[in-house]
């Protein structure tokens, strides 16, 4: 059976299972009916099963006591930060002793997110590039492949030594005849194949639709399977509106579609909001630290375009951004932004509407001076989004959305949760 499965795998993988011949075929034939009694449909799934042990197991981790599932949590739209305590703002590793930078992204909806790339704009009668894509707050993963490798050898979060020592944990797994049926026998024995095929399998179980089912109150509405409440309609209104909340400009989606897939609510871009500095995150008892997001990775430099006259000039534009997360079920996916300052979701469209208009009560003072922007080193305040609605006003205005209208807007992502029963 493994043999034939295999040879299912790769005539699929390969995309010529329609263009097999007949002894192929009659492989195909054999290997789906061996699948059918194990209680599977397809090769796809028997990987997506796998995927799913894989992703649930502590027994990968250096400690034994974290799997990927530890922060991305089923019940909190598959984020989550390893704590007991849903407020605490980053990932808490293998080892009580170790951190992580940053919150934990949702891994819902990812299967969307495009390889990370420079895409060209006019602005001005110019040609600008604009970062978009990528998996992880920076970007830094073209695939959901690639970044379900990461966290394993990451000595923040799993801490494992070695890939081999990856494989090792997978081979005495309980469901290692599982890894071999998927991609063949001995696939176990060669380190760097099964460290790929294990990527590939937690891949696949991230593109099922437990990660993207569109079952939301938002998505039956558009299905004409349900209608807003009249403040959850006023909210829609306020957020899509330019002059009010203008959150459709980064939070994308497509008006008058009723195609969920067209409402991904991510522009997956990257932007500069100048978040407050979260003194939570232990990396930040370093007064020196500070998250810069897309122009402090690793391979930015050699990641620009071409084109680009002044890199380093370009790169320093990058600074302080980062991607743009999807908003469905943010509901359930405290606390937020990728520092985690806030905890509950109105804190968030407050700040969005009076980050400006009232600078006090985000940012703290130091002798009666107001540190605006203040995770954020000097040179690197020029980037903070301030152009648009509702970030285009003045200390002391009044703020593009009243109280009222933030409720409203909080009422509307609410019916961005999955699960929504008809």
């Amino acid at each position: 059976m493994s043999r034939r499965l295999w040879i299912t795998v790769r005539l699929i993988g390969l995309g010529v299972a329609g263009c097999a011949n007949a002894g192929e075929q009659s492989e195909v034939a054999l290997a789906l009916g061996a699948l059918a009694q194990d209680g599977y449909a397809t090769p796809e799934d028997a990987k997506a099963s796998l995927g799913e042990r894989l992703f649930e197991d502590p027994g990968l981790s250096a400690s034994g006591t974290q799997s990927c599932a530890s922060c991305h949590r089923e019940d909190q739209a598959f984020t989550g930060n390893n704590h007991d305590d849903p407020s605490f703002p980053v990932a808490i590793g293998a080892f009580p002793s170790l951190f992580g930078s940053r919150n934990t992204p949702t891994a819902m909806y990812t299967s969307f997110i495009p390889a990370f790339g420079f895409v060209p704009a006019q602005r001005g009668g110019q040609t600008t590039f604009i970062p978009q894509g990528g998996v992880f707050w920076d970007g830094r993963a073209d695939s959901l492949e690639q970044q379900a490798g990461g966290p394993f050898l990451n000595p923040r979060e799993m801490a494992q030594p070695s890939k081999q020592a990856v494989i090792d944990a997978v081979a005495v797994a309980e469901y290692a005849p599982l890894f071999e049926s998927v991609f063949g026998a001995g696939a176990l024995a060669d380190t760097e194949r099964a460290y790929d095929q294990l990527t590939e399998a937690i891949a696949a179980y991230e593109r099922t639709p437990s990660f993207s089912p569109f079952s939301s109150k938002f998505d039956a509405m558009l299905r004409g399977m349900a209608q807003f409440s009249d403040q959850e309609q006023r909210g829609f209104e306020l957020f899509s509106d330019r002059e009010k909340g203008n959150c459709l400009l980064c939070h994308t989606g497509t008006p008058g579609s009723s195609e969920p897939h067209d409402w991904l609510f991510s522009d997956l871009g990257y932007h500069t909001l100048a978040v407050p500095r979260n003194c939570d995150i232990p990396d930040n008892a370093d007064a020196e630290h500070h998250d810069l997001g897309l122009c402090a990775r690793a391979d930015i430099g050699e990641r620009l375009p071409p084109e680009v006259s002044d890199p380093e000039a370009f790169r320093t534009q990058l600074c302080g951004a980062f991607k743009t997360p999807s908003l469905r079920n943010i509901s359930q996916s405290a606390p937020y932004m990728h520092n985690g300052f806030f905890k509950d979701l109105r804190q968030v469209v407050e700040f969005y509407a009076t980050r400006e208009t009232n600078p006090s009560a985000w940012y703290p003072s130091e002798s009666g001076v107001l540190l605006k922007y203040d995770d954020l080193p000097g040179p690197h305040k020029a980037n903070v989004v301030s152009v648009f609605a509702p970030f285009d006003r003045a200390e002391g205005q009044e703020p593009r959305l009243s109280p009222d209208e933030i409720d409203a807007i909080v009422a509307f992502l609410y019916t961005l949760r999955d699960g929504y029963e008809l």
